[in-house]
């Protein structure tokens, strides 16, 4: 009798004991609004790099990225595709878009000057691409999603 007691207390106090930890549901914020541009992720450069040579660009890239526009709140990622003809593709996107797209040579020194030339590139034409969804509105086209 004590066992199934205490087993029915338990179960009535359990439920109570969690209602009150958890918000109402009014209260609770909605996961689904936001993207990856907003809050903690502002301004974060991805790497999607797999080989040596697209490492060294991606650490270029984002030191002279991060130098140059340290306050930036757009998150761009660095894609690399290694190929065996023409070295490694690399692109940059933004919101699913490619800001830059260039095929490395093998030849680790030159991709400094290339991350460089990137960094501008990418700049640019976040900017423009942002001017643009502003002046020109699609009404059949969504806002970008994760």
């Amino acid at each position: 009798m004590t066992k199934k007691l205490s087993a029915l207390i338990f179960m009535i106090m359990v439920p109570v004991a969690y209602s009150k930890t958890l918000p109402p549901a009014s209260e609770s914020k909605s996961l689904d609004r936001g993207g990856i541009s907003d809050g903690p992720l502002a301004g974060v450069v991805i790497n999607r790099t797999v080989t040596v040579l697209g490492w060294d660009f991606y650490q270029n890239f984002a030191a002279i990225w991060r130098a140059k526009f340290s306050d930036s709140r757009y998150t761009v990622s660095v894609h690399e595709r290694p190929t065996a003809q023409f070295g490694s593709e690399i692109w940059v996107e933004y919101k699913q878009k490619r800001m830059f797209h260039a095929f490395l040579a093998p030849a680790r020194s030159a991709t400094k000057p290339v991350a460089a030339a990137a960094v501008d590139m990418v700049y640019k034409n976040i900017v423009d691409s942002n001017v643009q969804s502003l002046l020109f509105p699609d009404v059949d086209l969504a806002p970008e999603e994760m």
